[in-house]
C-alpha cells in the first residue's frame, strides 16, 4: 500500500495527529531551527508552585509514547499516582525519527584532547560532535523561557529524559548544571563516548555535590546491550556488530557508574538502576519511559518489603 494513497476524492488524507498538543519552530542566536514539541497538560496543576515538566531529547522518535504516556496515567491521578504535567520535546525540522548529525553533536561533550571513537558498525565517519554545552544553552535561555510563558511550572519538578546520546547528554547536564533538573534519567547513555568522557566530569561533580541539592538519577539499560541479540547473530555483520557492542561496554559502564554514584544518597543525590533483561538498545524505550514517568510524576507502584 502506498503511503500516500489518495482517498474517494482523490486528495492525501492529512496525517494522524495527536490531540492537545503544539509544535513551536525556535532558533537559538546564531544557531539552526528546531522543532519543539509540546503536550498539554491534563487537568489542574498538583500544586500551587505549578505543572513539572519532563523534557525529553529524540523527540521526533519518542514524543509522541511520552506524551500519551503522562497523558493517560494523569487522567485517573488518584488511581495512578501519576499527577498531570507539561511535556516538551526537543526535535528537529525533519520526519524522520531522527537526525543523526544533528543529535551526534548537540548531545555530546567537547572530548578533552584528541577525539578518540571506534569505527560506526557500518564503516561511515563520525558527524562533528561535542556541543552539548550550546544546546543547554538552547534549553536554558530559549526552550524553557519559552514553555514557562505559556504554562505555570514548578521549578523544582522539572525532568530530562534521554536515550543513547541522549542519555550521555542527561548524564553531561547534571555533572555540570546540576540546578536545571531536579530528576535525571538517562537510558542508555553511551558513556563509552570519547574514551568516557563523561567521567571526568563525574568526578567534578562528585567533588562539588553539596548535601541539599536534592537531585535523583535514574539510569536504565537493555539487558541485550552488550552481547549480540539472536537477530544480530544471524546477519550479515554479525562479527562488526558483536565487536561494537562489546568494546562499548554499555551494561558494564552503566552498572559500575550506577554503583560509583549510589552511595551519594546522604549527600543530595539518589540513584537507582533499572534493567530490563529481555530488551536491546531500541527496545528498551519503552520501557524506560514508562519507569521516567513514575519516578518524575508519580510514585512506585508496589511497596519495598
Amino acid at each position: 500500500m502506498r503511503r500516500d494513497r489518495l482517498d474517494a476524492a482523490g486528495l492525501c488524507p492529512p496525517p494522524a495527529a495527536l490531540p492537545h498538543t503544539q509544535v513551536l519552530a525556535l532558533r537559538p542566536r546564531g544557531g539552526l531551527e528546531h522543532r519543539v514539541f509540546v503536550a498539554h497538560p491534563h487537568g489542574k496543576p498538583p500544586s500551587s508552585a505549578g505543572y513539572p515538566l519532563i523534557v525529553i531529547t529524540d523527540a521526533n522518535a519518542a514524543f509522541a509514547t511520552v506524551s500519551e504516556a503522562v497523558g493517560l496515567r494523569s487522567r485517573r491521578a488518584e488511581v495512578t499516582g501519576v499527577v498531570p504535567a507539561v511535556v516538551v520535546g526537543l526535535g528537529y525540522p525533519t520526519d524522520e525519527p531522527l537526525n543523526l548529525v544533528r543529535r551526534t553533536y548537540d548531545y555530546t561533550p567537547a572530548p578533552r584532547g584528541p577525539l578518540e571513537m571506534p569505527p560506526r558498525p557500518d564503516g561511515a565517519a563520525w558527524p562533528p560532535v561535542g556541543g552539548a554545552d550550546a544546546f543547554l544553552d538552547f534549553i536554558e535561555a530559549d526552550v524553557l523561557p519559552a514553555i514557562g510563558r505559556d504554562f505555570p511550572l514548578d521549578p523544582a519538578r522539572r525532568t530530562l529524559f534521554g536515550h543513547s546520546f541522549g542519555g550521555l547528554f542527561t548524564l553531561y547536564t547534571l555533572f555540570t548544571r546540576p540546578g536545571l533538573f531536579r530528576t535525571h534519567v538517562a537510558a542508555s547513555p553511551s558513556i563509552w563516548f570519547a574514551d568516557r568522557v563523561i567521567l571526568a566530569h563525574e568526578r567534578d561533580f562528585v567533588a562539588a555535590l553539596r548535601p541539599d541539592a536534592d537531585l535523583r538519577l535514574l539510569i536504565t539499560m537493555g539487558g541485550c546491550e552488550q552481547e549480540p541479540t539472536t537477530v544480530e547473530r544471524d546477519g550479515a555483520d554479525a562479527d562488526t556488530r558483536a565487536a561494537w557492542k562489546r568494546r562499548n561496554r554499555m551494561i558494564d559502564n552503566a552498572r559500575e557508574m550506577a554503583g560509583r554514584l549510589a552511595p551519594l544518597a546522604g549527600r543530595g543525590l539518589a540513584v537507582d538502576y533499572v534493567e530490563f533483561p529481555d530488551e536491546d538498545h531500541v527496545s528498551v524505550v519503552p520501557a524506560a519511559i514508562s519507569r521516567a514517568v513514575t519516578l518524575a510524576l508519580g510514585r512506585p507502584l508496589r511497596s519495598n518489603p
